[in-house]
């Protein structure tokens, strides 16, 4: 008696599946009937049957690895965290940056209008009897020739720029008044500077204007004679004795106040004038 073994048993059974499929015109459904109940292909048993396993789906392989949904979330708190630390760290440069351009951008006007003034007085002309290219020298409620309006100070200095295409000197007139500004939402007034570089015309001189600062509230020179300050001096006045160079001349300029800083303090400048006219006499 011949004893057949398990396996040649069930290739017998898978035989006849794939003859009856073949006699119907079917394909036979990969281990349909009873070989598909004793099948699970593995390649054990899908070697059993003369046939190849396919490839192992990745997904149910072990050998990739996944991030997890709670490693995604940690993930993407982290970055949060990180980018939340750049964007303040970013935030308090631009307002740093921001602050300190708004203070140089102040800062450049009062100090441009502090070295044209300083340089204005020091070169003050001393006052001369039938002088042509020297003048007066006035502060206070001062009226100027060609100007409409009472300035400040009014003076002969030698800060003329020389150009070529121009026949002026370098002694120019120049006077010191504070003006409506052009802006009427800003706050204070502007800061002029009008200088007259023909002084030989009979006619009413050109007079250039050069805004110096805005948002100025008062304006005020004061002489030294050697022993006091005076809000007032003209030296066209024979009547007093300043009939000179003060000795030194204080500037106090006044700015208006902001949302930031109500009371500023006033700009103030010392220049001592060297330049005095001197007499035989």
């Amino acid at each position: 008696m011949i004893r057949a073994e398990p396996n040649s048993a069930i290739f017998g059974l898978r035989r006849q599946a794939q003859r009856d499929a073949a006699f119907e015109g079917n394909e036979p459904a990969p281990h349909s009937g009873v070989a598909a109940s004793l099948c699970h292909r593995t390649p054990k048993c899908c070697a059993s049957f003369g046939e190849s396993c396919p490839p192992p789906s990745p997904l149910n392989s072990g050998s990739l690895a996944a991030f997890t949904l709670i490693e995604m979330i940690l993930a993407v708190g982290i970055a949060a965290l990180v980018l939340l630390s750049i964007s303040a760290v970013l935030f308090s440069a631009l307002h740093l940056r921001n602050a300190t351009q708004a203070l140089v951008d102040d800062a450049t006007p009062v100090d441009l209008a502090v070295t044209i003034l300083r340089r204005d007085l020091q070169c003050a002309m001393a006052p001369e009897p039938n002088g042509i290219f020297t003048g007066d020298f006035k502060t206070g409620n001062v009226t100027s020739l060609g100007l409409g309006q009472p300035v400040s100070a009014e003076m002969y200095t030698a800060t003329g720029v020389l150009r070529t295409d121009e026949p002026w000197g370098d002694v120019q007139r120049v006077t010191y008044a504070l003006r409506d500004s052009g802006n009427r939402n800003a706050p204070g007034m502007d800061l002029v500077r009008s200088i007259t570089r023909n002084l030989l015309t009979t006619s009413t001189p050109d007079i250039e204007d050069q805004t110096l600062l805005s948002g100025v509230t008062s304006l005020q020179f004061s002489c030294f004679d050697g022993t006091q300050w005076l809000d007032a001096w003209d030296t066209t006045d024979t009547s007093t004795s300043d009939t000179n160079l003060p000795v030194a001349v204080r500037v106090n300029i006044q700015m208006a106040g902001n949302a930031n800083n109500q009371n500023p303090a006033p700009i103030e400048i010392l220049v001592p004038i060297d330049s005095q006219s001197r007499t035989n006499t």
